[in-house]
């Protein structure tokens, strides 16, 4: 079973500093949901008036069509799995999953039935009689998913769990846990500060920013056509480069900045003679073949070579420093630093979104 949330208007205030601001979200029943955005944006606290560990000031959270206005946390079809995973260091593997059947008073014999079955589910079989610490960190995340699943909730609330867990290990684990989501079929609603994790996992992706919500999208739209300057910024690296619109013509825009006038495509709200930035990915950014005329000019800084690409680090000719990748085959050996680098791209690579008030 799992439950549609919606989050209709809500403000959650501490004193005088408002930490969320007039959020409405629907997400639906079954959905893996991240809400992505840098520490301080308000996300962990919008989790935690899901969960009822908070009330909202204003607006409204409804589970499954219920308000959960005055609904405690204990009595909420949802169950948290928080960042430090809050595993039982003295009690088994299995009692440890069994301890939220344990306060309702299930018995003994069905509380090892379900563990067992939990277990398995988590692909962590025969596991039951260990200690927690006996286990890899990667199996410590699996038992705390399946101490929360084991109380069949509705909602699975996960708070950056993997944020202590090595590079390696959090790249296998966002598998592990979109696998396990699939087969459970139940809501999880995932809050992370890594734009990697966000893309690979969810359906889809709210991304915060000072207790708002700029954009809500699958993961390439938030990638390939992001709203705002921030979301443009937060996730995946961008260059970005200002100016003033000289043109908006058939859906794309042209900016007057210190490298020249360049063009891409017009983002929501954009004037004519208004201040904007144009985006453009690493990954859009060519090396200029010989003879041709370069959409922008840079000098080159340095390299670092990542295997299957290499990130080139440039600086543009009005000292902004600028990133482009390159693939194995590109020709970057003999580029020296200083060297001048003409570059080329796209304009359909390109987005041109107008300067938010805060910039």
């Amino acid at each position: 079973m799992s439950a549609d949330i919606e989050l209709d208007r809500v403000t959650i205030r501490f004193g005088d500093f408002t930490a969320v601001k007039d959020v409405s979200l629907r997400i639906n029943g079954g959905e893996f949901f991240s809400i992505l955005g840098p520490s301080g944006c308000g996300k962990t606290t919008l989790l935690r008036t899901i969960s009822g560990f908070l009330e909202p000031t204003e607006g409204a959270v409804r589970i499954a069509g219920q308000d959960m206005a005055g609904i405690g946390s204990n009595k909420r079809p949802t169950a948290l799995i928080f960042q430090n995973l809050a595993l039982f260091p003295l009690m088994s593997v299995a009692e440890n999953i069994g301890y939220g059947l344990r306060v309702r008073g299930v018995p003994k014999a069905e509380r090892k039935r379900r563990a067992d079955e939990l277990l398995r589910l988590v692909a962590l079989p025969d596991q039951g009689d260990k200690r927690i610490s006996e286990l890899s960190g990667g199996q410590k995340q699996r038992v705390a998913v399946a101490r929360a699943l084991a109380v069949e909730p509705k909602v699975l609330l996960l708070d950056e769990p993997l944020s202590a867990l090595d590079l390696r290990l959090r790249q296998h684990m966002r598998t592990e846990l979109r696998a396990i989501q699939k087969r459970v079929g139940i809501t999880f609603i995932y809050i992370t500060h890594d734009q990697g994790e966000a893309l690979t996992m969810s359906d889809r992706i709210a991304v915060m920013n000072a207790g708002h919500v700029e954009q809500v999208g699958d993961g390439r739209a938030v990638y390939d056509r992001p709203a705002t300057p921030f979301v443009a910024s937060f996730v995946g690296e961008n260059n970005g480069v200002s100016g003033i619109v000289e043109d908006i013509a058939v859906g794309m825009a042209s900016l007057k900045t210190p490298l020249g006038v360049l063009k891409g495509r017009a983002g929501a709200g954009l004037t004519q003679g208004a201040l904007a930035t144009i985006f453009l990915r690493p990954e859009a950014l060519q090396l200029c073949p010989p003879g041709a005329a370069p959409d922008l000019t840079a000098e080159f800084v340095n390299s670092a070579f990542e295997g299957n690409f290499t990130l080139v680090f440039l600086r543009a000719a009005n000292g902004q420093p600028m990133t482009m990748s390159v693939g194995r085959g590109a020709d970057i050996a003999t580029l020296a630093p200083g060297a001048p680098v003409g570059l080329t791209f796209s304009s359909a690579d390109a987005l041109v979104l107008p300067l938010s008030r805060n910039e």
